[in-house]
């Protein structure tokens, strides 16, 4: 796995995390959430070896967690749900080509 595309991650779960931020109508949990996805994905970058992985799936978990949020969330913006599933899409496509190569 390449440091590139982990960056690829932290970089749209810190977008979504932006745009939770700047949007007036999402919830405090959406950002919580989405915050801690943020959070867990900028770890992982700095991670490597043998602790990769589970990184990898701990980022992909609070992933899981922004997503539903974010869809359950009435008042967040369609942009800002749109970011969230960026981010989430990105960490799955991840893991997935992850475990094809090692798998």
């Amino acid at each position: 796995m390449s440091v590139i595309e982990l960056d690829d991650v932290r970089d749209k779960a810190t977008a979504a995390l932006t745009a939770v931020e700047g949007d007036g109508g999402a919830s405090p949990v959406l950002l919580a959430v989405v915050r801690e996805f943020a959070s867990k994905a900028a770890k992982a970058v700095k991670l490597g070896g043998d602790r990769e992985w589970e990184a990898i799936v701990e980022v992909e978990q609070a992933g899981d967690s922004a997503k539903a949020a974010a869809e359950a969330d009435p008042g967040a913006a369609p942009a800002t749900t749109a970011s969230v599933q960026a981010a989430h899409l990105a960490i799955c496509m991840l893991k997935a080509g992850s475990a094809q190569a090692t798998g």
